[in-house]
């Protein structure tokens, strides 16, 4: 007598309900990500980059010579990148994120053409000699970025673009001596107070 088969073939033994569970929490978060806006905006971070924009001014302001005056505020751009990629790190791993999801990405790709083109005209105006240009259009560039930038973050972020873009556009009329103390009112102040505002409205 022959044997008898089952109809349904044998499988492996079924996957684990939390298993399951921990996949469709993996596919849930990544989509969000993609779909959401960059939350890990380092408002702590902010004030400390504002802190140190102030510091920074007052040993612009004292310095010796042009070229010493560039390197104050060239180091502290350096260091000021250097805060807010901490803090933003420090941000995203107690939300449980990747600081490189996809709204971090496009945050970081609105705001570069800004920073390339605030780069190139740094150099060709501190070649030309034309230093009372450069606290003008840094906060012009800076503004237009950040702004850019704010529609793949939280809604304070255009908010502080668009103040850079009205303090750069003072900044273009009133005469030169006044250039560390706009620099120090906006990388120092506006700094602080939005940064004060995200880590109150957006945990830190």
């Amino acid at each position: 007598m022959a044997a008898v088969r089952p109809i349904r073939p044998e499988t492996s033994e079924p996957v684990g309900l939390h298993a399951q569970a921990m996949d469709n929490l993996r596919f849930i978060r990544s989509t969000m990500e993609n779909a959401g806006s960059f939350t890990a905006v380092p408002g702590q971070g902010g004030m400390l980059m504002g802190a140190t924009a102030l510091f920074a001014a007052f040993a612009a302001h004292l310095s010796a010579s042009p070229g010493a005056w560039l390197r104050v505020w060239m180091g502290e751009a350096v260091l000021a990148v250097a805060i807010g990629l901490v803090f933003s790190h420090r941000k995203a791993t107690r939300n449980c994120t990747s600081l490189l999801s996809k709204p971090f990405r496009r945050f970081v790709l609105a705001v570069a053409p800004s920073v390339f083109v605030g780069a190139l005209l740094t150099f060709a105006l501190y070649r030309d000699g034309m230093l009372q240009l450069i606290p003008a259009m840094w906060l012009l560039l800076y503004g237009a970025g950040i702004t850019s930038g704010g529609a793949f973050s939280v809604r304070v972020v255009p908010v502080m673009g668009m103040s850079f873009l009205a303090l750069g556009s003072v900044a273009t009329l009133i005469p030169a001596r006044f250039a560390d103390a706009l620099l120090a009112f906006g990388f120092g102040g506006f700094h602080i107070v939005f940064g004060w505002v995200i880590a109150r409205r957006c945990g830190g």
